[in-house]
């Protein structure tokens, strides 16, 4: 049955010369119907009209009939980035004005100011753009009720960008108060990239209930074109990452296109990309930067730039992966591995944003691994096979904060709240014992805090309702809640005399600045800048002739995804498509084979050679580099309690290096599973990394508060604070809700002990120890990097180059007789 689309629209789109397509459609049929929806379409495929058709026709005089239009807050879209939500605001403004419909349209974020946010509780739009956090702090107000009590819909823009995760279980709890306080509102989650489309209707549907929310595809556009930057005559280089060698033919292909979007896994790299281009930009060609640690500003400035087509060439990190639709972008390039089949389809989807038309994207290796991955995203793409994350039980630092956000609404009966939130799949696993065990961490802080009137935050009553203990404690929960939690960050901002700080350029991690002193020249929003000083929480700085630094950013690394690691060794033992490969790269492999063996599916490949007056093991996991540090820690650990004398390890996403004094014969006995058990349990305990998970969780739950009126605190002062409350709940506490939490970030995001348990257990059965007398050809990648890991800065990949050549030179020897295999 075809849905009653307004004759209004119809015609806009008519006038535009465009067809309705079915999934737009079917989006209007499922509203219509009052049904969830979960539509999967390419980009370019109008996903963004079609999540939002159902409201732009409520408007229309045909479905109004004579009546007023409707008043309040309709329709609710939630996007990960605000970037995202501005954009949207531009190409939604241009179909309400044509069609010419009553619908006023606002975007609430961090930078909205604050006079405006007041004024949409009380006299809201009809469509809100926002992001989970603005979001959540909506729903800490007593006025919220009213607010949301006529929604209609809400809208999830590129719900696989931040489902799975921490904003993602934010996000699921802010859904269950609005259909609480809104029982008749409509889910609609959209996105181009989903491995698992049902996991995400569980995710969207009320109760898990999947049946309710309809399954929505999109038609297929015209496959995408991916092609691999090589070399003109050099080699594929052996190590580094950040693909410098490409920068004359990167400077060719902005000058052959009309507009070039260069992606970055590191806002780190985004500078130094940018700093690279414009060396060798001859020809004076607008060439811009963005990234998150920009000032809105800036950012804004460039996304203007960018949407009036002024710029040929944009360099940026996933601050502009999802969604921003600027039509004339010719190509796509991506900077290093892509980590990724779906992340890179996502930013090639940025080209064209048109699905008649090939988006152009090319991929730009670092070293030879990053060739092989680049070469397994393309054929994925090519494929069309998608990898994403896995679903995980919801945050209790997050349920936590959820709970002080309800108690800043109004009291609440914690049975009657409980069964909201257990609608919600990421925290339908949340029991009695684990509900009163929040309940009470909210109340004291915990049986070990409990003495402590400072984290006293509800009270309950006789009657069993939950409230404040004090009014202050909504200000302070709308102060420091929040999901995402950077490092202590630094502003820079320009000398305005006087010791003054004027415009803001953006800001820094204050590790990094602590490494400044008055005269030191850095690199930063494309500019060469000097430090004039360093006051309170800002660096002071004046224009400078050069700069030698580039500011580099913590951050979790971007993991290798299972899907490509898996395709990757495919094509190591897939001696037949070698062939495809470029010379150097296939004669690489061969000698690799010739000389020792390939790390075949299922299988965990150990080499041990001597070199350089010690003796080394290489692990070849493919499991990323977050699980390789954890593995290098755990087998260290065990190297040195039985006296094998380690002297350190260094990882990348595809192998671990380790070294000591002493060869090991057999790796099996370092790699048992009982290793996640025994030293995994001393080691983080004894470690920073549950130290940090704590401090990430105890903010996040509102038990360490970053801000008060008129004062900030620093990053060492909040380490301070957690470090100490960490330790007593240790001794006193071992099993408070947020140690719990703790060790739930720690077993997943920080250390990917999942993929560590599989590998382990792997090993068991697949281990193969090959022993040889000097490097292999695939180890010389990982064995550059050492000595390396800790340097960022630009001299990197030229000396990286000149220790491969050496190593190689060692490794792609062919005289003398075949090596053993043990």
């Amino acid at each position: 049955m075809q849905p009653d689309v307004p004759p209004e629209i119809a015609e806009w789109f008519a006038g535009r010369d465009w067809r309705i397509r079915q999934h737009q459609r079917d989006m209007l049929v499922a509203s219509d119907a009052g049904r969830h929806a979960l539509l999967v379409a390419d980009t370019g495929a109008g996903k963004t009209l079609a999540g939002f058709l159902p409201t732009l026709a409520d408007f229309t005089p045909t479905r109004l009939e004579g009546r007023e239009p409707p008043e309040g807050l309709h329709t609710l879209y939630v996007s990960p980035l605000k970037a995202l939500a501005h954009d949207v605001q531009r190409n939604l403004i241009t179909p309400i004005k044509e069609v010419g419909l009553p619908i006023r349209v606002e975007t609430r974020s961090g930078d909205t100011p604050s006079d405006r946010k007041k004024r949409q509780r009380t006299r809201p739009p009809h469509v809100l753009l926002t992001t989970p956090e603005s979001l959540s702090l909506l729903l800490s107000y007593p006025d919220s009720f009213e607010l949301f009590r006529g929604l209609k819909r809400i809208v999830i823009d590129e719900v696989h960008a931040f489902a799975t995760g921490k904003r993602g279980d934010l996000l699921a709890l802010a859904l269950t108060r609005l259909q609480a306080i809104a029982p008749d509102m409509e889910r609609a989650a959209l996105s181009a990239t989903l491995a698992n489309p049902q996991g995400f209707r569980e995710w969207l549907a009320p109760w898990g209930e999947i049946d309710t929310v309809e399954m929505v595809e999109g038609e297929a556009g015209s496959p995408a074109e991916v092609e691999i930057l090589l070399p003109l005559e050099e080699r594929v280089p052996w190590g580094g990452h950040a693909a410098t060698w490409a920068i004359p033919q990167l400077y060719e292909q902005i000058r052959a296109n009309r507009t070039t979007l260069i992606f970055t896994n590191t806002r780190f790299l985004a500078e130094y990309i940018f700093q690279n281009l414009w060396d060798v930009n001859d020809d004076n060609l607008p060439i811009g930067v963005h990234h998150g640690s920009l000032s809105r500003e800036a950012r804004r400035k460039v996304e203007g730039a960018m949407a009036r087509g002024e710029l040929r060439a944009l360099v940026a990190t996933a601050s502009l992966d999802l969604g921003v639709d600027w039509g004339d972008i010719d190509l796509v390039v991506q900077m290093g591995a892509p980590k990724g089949s779906s992340r890179l389809l996502q930013r090639i989807g940025r080209a064209n944003h048109r699905l008649d038309q090939p988006s152009r994207a090319l991929l730009v290796p670092g070293n030879r691994f990053e060739f092989l991955e680049a070469t397994a995203a393309k054929e994925a793409v090519d494929e069309g096979q998608r990898d994403g994350e896995e679903f995980r039980p919801g945050g209790l630092d997050v349920l936590a904060q959820h709970v002080m956000a309800c108690a800043c609404a109004a009291p609440f009966q914690e049975q009657a709240l409980l069964a909201e939130i257990r609608s919600s799949l990421a925290y339908a696993w949340v029991d009695q014992q684990i509900w009163e065990r929040v309940l009470s961490f909210v109340e004291t802080g915990g049986y070990a805090l409990r003495a402590y009137d400072k984290f006293k935050r509800i009270v309950r009553d006789k009657d069993g309702v939950w409230r404040l203990s004090h009014p202050e404690q909504a200000q302070r929960h709308r102060m420091n809640a929040g999901i995402i939690i950077d490092s202590e960050m630094l502003e820079i901002r320009i000398t305005a005399g006087r010791g003054r700080g004027g415009r803001s350029l953006g800001k820094v991690e204050e590790r990094f600045a602590a490494t400044l002193s008055p005269g030191d020249t850095f690199a930063f929003a494309g500019m060469s800048l000097e430090v004039v000083k360093l006051q309170d929480m800002e660096v002071l700085v004046k224009a400078a002739k050069s700069s030698a630094m580039i500011p580099s950013y913590g951050g979790a690394r971007m993991p290798l995804t299972t899907h490509l690691a898996d395709r990757v060794r495919t094509m190591l033992v897939d001696r037949a498509g070698w062939s495809r490969f470029p010379d150097d790269v296939r004669e690489w492999l061969e000698v690799q084979d010739w000389r020792s063996r390939m790390p075949g599916p299922g299988q965990l490949l150990v080499e041990s050679f001597p070199h350089a007056k010690r003796h080394y093991s290489v692990y070849y996991t493919f499991e990323g580099w977050n699980a390789n540090q954890s593995l290098g820690m755990l087998i260290t650990r065990r190297m040195e309690d039985r006296g094998l004398m380690p002297g350190g390890f260094v990882a990348n996403d595809y192998s671990l290096a380790v070294w000591g004094l002493k060869p090991v014969t057999d790796p099996a006995p370092l790699l048992s599973p009982d290793i996640l058990q025994d030293e995994f349990i001393e080691w983080v305990q004894g470690s920073h990394l549950l130290r940090r998970a704590f401090r990430e969780v105890a903010v996040i739950g509102g038990l360490v508060e970053r801000q008060h009126p008129g004062k900030r605190k620093t990053g060492k002062q909040v380490t301070f604070s957690t470090d100490l409350i960490y330790d007593v709940l240790r001794k006193y506490e071992p099993d408070h809700v947020l140690l719990e939490a703790a060790w739930a970030d720690a077993r997943t995001r920080m250390t990917d002990v999942g993929r560590l348990g599989s590998l382990l257990d792997r090993s068991a059965d697949q281990l193969v120890h090959v022993e040889l007398d000097r490097v292999s050809p695939l180890a010389v990648p990982v064995m550059v990097v050492i000595g390396r890991e800790t340097t960022p800065q630009g001299s990197v990949d030229d000396e990286l180059l000149l220790e491969a050549e050496s190593l190689a030179g060692a490794a792609m020897r062919v005289d003398g007789p075949l090596e053993g295999e043990g």
